[in-house]
Parts: structure tokens; C-alpha cells; sequence
């Protein structure tokens, strides 16, 4: 039985409510990069150095990390309708506590309630997602509500900051809460009310990690995502040691943004069918990328075509595995997101920590070599996880079935 369902999913896609959450992502990841590109500003207006107010960036992961499971094992009884609705509304009085911040103690303490609502945003929205749609159009509807991770990414984060340089960057902070509170509004009448049941499973992430399955995904997944914040924390390097333009750093970015929403459409349209050889394909293709990287020297077109192939294949990989963890952690697919949360913000910061070592030791042109080795390792890991953590999909089973042998006739 899976957990909280009081219904069958419904026969209609309910179209509104998954573009609303696909803005939820948005102003979530735009909310979490918005102080990267802000640090002179707020280390001006906060009368601290830039490496202090990047603690507003960091803290903002780590307390993800630290209270993610707790939290949502705490709050699994709240009906999923009225805590997404709050997390929303969360969001927005972080980033007005923030733009009103008279000091940085203040402005951490809020960016802290924003990392708090955001970890649980993550746990709760695709299982959520899994009992508002019907079965075969999950892969679909996450392809949409994820396509606004990666509008964050090309989009939110570059506005957010070019707004900042125009009017301030307490006016950035502040509009991205005006938003987030038109958005609770909309989430409020737009998302629908799934209701709990009695004896509904309680979320266990020691029995979510005894599913089959459940450990592998929780690995491979984060070790795609720790290469790709390897490479992508020091792409400038790279770049200028590729002898590229310097325009190419901020076009590769948005390379990179606009290619992860092409993997997600690709990956919406196989998720449900073809889920296992996508997959593989492209964890393959992104490694193979990143392997190729460093022989992009004095070559733009190559490096960004090269990129292209990175970013969709990021974007895609979060669709396979976000539906191979659901599916793998069965009655207890809460818990097990969560799981999965805690462990991709530690991919995170791993990764920005070994791109550092490999750009220390290896040097620049080196860095998208090391981060490629992770990839490989995820791969292996997908291979090996055939039966249980990225089993083949309906019409994969029927391709590899062997066909049955027709009598000859007489």
C-alpha cells in the first residue's frame, strides 16, 4: 500500500497545480543562489567581508543536511496540501526577513528558516506529485515541476542578481518575497487536497534504506550531482585556462541552464517508458562530455557544444532517479526522498570541495577529467542496479523479452 493515499490518482492531469510547483522549484533555487551573485552588495550592507556573507550561501545547504530527515519525519502527519502551502509562505518571509536584515546575525537567522522550508519542500513535493497525477504520467509531471530548477538556474539567479545591481540587493530579496507570497496565494486554490488516511505508513528511514534499491539510487544520484558542481564551481577557471573569451563563462552558465530544460522534456517523454536505457545513456553521454572538455583549448563552439551535452544530461538525470527513488522506496518513498535530499546537498558541498582539490593539484584543465570519474562510478552503479534500483521500463521489458519463434508453415 503506498502511504497518505486516501484516492486513485486522478484520470485528468491536473496541469495548473504542477505548473505552479515547477514555480515553487523556481523561487526555491532562485531564493538558494540569489546571495552568490549579491556578496559585494551584502558584504557592503552588512558590514562584513565577502567570505563571511558567503555564509549566507552555506549555511543555507548545511542546515538542509541537518534537519531535513528530523524535520520531515516531525511534520509527516501535516496534510501535504497545507505544508506545501506553508513552506511556500516560508519562503517568502525569509526573503523579506532578509531584505529588512539590519545586521548579518539576522540575516543568517533567516536565511536558516529558508534552508529549514526548502529541504522539506524537496521531500514532500514529488511524492506529492505521485498522488495527484495518474500512475503513467508521473515521469511527465516531473519533468514539468523540475523545469523550474533549471529556470532558477538560467533565469531567477541572473535576474535576481542584475535586479540587485539596479535597485539594491535588499530590493532583490524583496521582490523574490512579493513573488513568494503571490505564489502561496496561488498554491492555496491551485494545488489539490490529498487527504491522509488512518493507518497511512509512517515515514522510517531505516526501513526506507532496507528497500531494495533504495542505497544505490541514494549514491549514484549524488555522485552526478557532486561532478557536476565540481566542474561547474570553477568553469571560470576552466574557461580562461581553455584561452576562451571571458563572455564565454557567463554564456556557458546560461548554456548550461537552457540545455538542462531540453533534457528534462527528452527525459519526460522516457522516464515512464524507457527509464533504464535512458539513463544509462545518459550518464554515459555526460561523462564522456566532461572527458572530452579539456581538448576544447582555443575552441568555443566545441566547449559549448560540449556543455550543451552536460547541462541536458543534467537535467535529465533528475527526472530517472527522482522516479527511480520513489518507485525503489515503495510505502516508504517519503523517507526515502528525504534520504536523497540530504544526500545530494552533501554531493554538493563534496563536490565544490574535490573540484577545489582537483583544480589545486591538477590544475584547471584537469578539473572536468576529475569530475568525470564520479560519473563513471554512478554508471557502474546503474549497471549494477538492474533488478531493483533502475529496473527496465514497460516497453524496455518487452524489447529485451525475447520474441517468440513462429512455426513454419506448411
Amino acid at each position: 500500500m503506498s502511504s497518505a493515499i486516501s484516492a486513485p490518482a486522478p484520470a485528468r492531469f491536473p496541469y495548473a497545480a504542477m505548473v505552479v510547483l515547477a514555480t515553487i522549484a523556481f523561487t526555491a533555487i532562485t531564493t538558494e543562489l540569489l546571495p552568490s551573485g549579491l556578496l559585494p552588495q551584502i558584504s557592503a550592507g552588512l558590514n562584513v567581508s565577502e567570505p563571511v556573507a558567503g555564509y549566507l550561501a552555506a549555511a543555507y545547504a548545511a542546515v538542509i543536511v541537518v534537519t531535513v530527515v528530523p524535520a520531515a519525519r516531525l511534520l509527516a502527519r501535516i496534510p501535504r496540501h497545507a505544508l506545501l502551502v506553508s513552506l511556500v509562505l516560508t519562503f517568502a518571509v525569509s526573503n523579506a526577513w532578509v531584505g529588512l536584515a539590519p545586521d548579518f546575525t539576522t540575516a543568517m537567522i533567516a536565511r536558516l528558516v529558508g534552508g529549514l522550508a526548502h529541504g522539506l519542500l524537496w521531500t514532500t513535493m514529488a511524492p506529492f506529485v505521485t498522488r495527484v497525477v495518474p500512475p503513467n504520467k508521473v515521469g511527465k509531471a516531473l519533468a514539468i515541476v523540475f523545469s523550474g530548477n533549471s529556470l532558477g538556474l538560467a533565469i531567477g539567479a541572473p535576474v535576481g542578481t542584475a535586479l540587485g545591481g539596479l535597485l539594491g540587493w535588499r530590493a532583490a530579496f524583496l521582490v523574490l518575497a512579493g513573488f513568494g507570497l503571490l505564489l502561496t496565494v496561488l498554491a492555496f486554490f491551485l494545488l489539490p487536497r490529498v487527504q491522509r488516511i488512518s493507518d497511512a505508513v509512517r515515514p522510517s528511514l531505516r526501513r526506507a534504506i532496507a528497500e531494495p534499491g533504495v542505497k544505490s539510487v541514494a549514491i549514484a544520484w549524488p555522485l552526478l550531482v557532486l561532478a557536476h558542481f565540481a566542474l561547474f564551481t570553477y568553469i571560470a577557471p576552466f574557461m580562461r585556462e581553455a584561452a576562451l573569451p571571458d563572455y564565454a563563462i557567463s554564456l556557458s552558465l546560461t548554456v548550461l541552464g537552457a540545455s538542462g530544460l531540453l533534457g528534462i522534456w527528452v527525459a519526460g517523454l522516457t522516464v515512464d517508458s524507457h527509464p533504464r536505457r535512458s539513463l544509462l545513456i545518459t550518464t554515459a553521454a555526460i561523462a564522456l562530455s566532461m572527458f572530452l572538455l579539456p581538448l576544447a583549448v582555443g575552441n568555443l563552439p566545441v566547449a559549448l557544444a560540449l556543455m550543451t551535452v552536460w547541462g541536458a544530461g543534467l537535467g535529465a538525470i533528475g527526472i530517472y532517479n527522482q522516479s527511480a527513488i520513489l518507485r525503489a522506496g515503495g510505502e516508504y518513498r517519503e523517507a526515502a526522498n528525504g534520504l536523497t535530499v540530504l544526500t545530494i546537498q552533501l554531493g554538493i558541498t563534496i563536490g565544490a570541495l574535490y573540484g577545489s582539490a582537483a583544480l589545486v593539484t591538477g590544475g584547471a584543465l584537469l578539473v572536468p577529467v576529475a569530475a568525470a570519474l564520479p560519473v563513471v562510478a554512478a554508471l557502474v552503479i546503474t549497471l549494477a542496479g538492474k533488478k531493483y534500483a533502475y529496473p527496465p521500463g514497460p516497453r524496455e521489458r518487452v524489447w529485451l523479452e525475447p520474441r517468440p519463434v513462429k512455426e513454419p508453415v506448411n
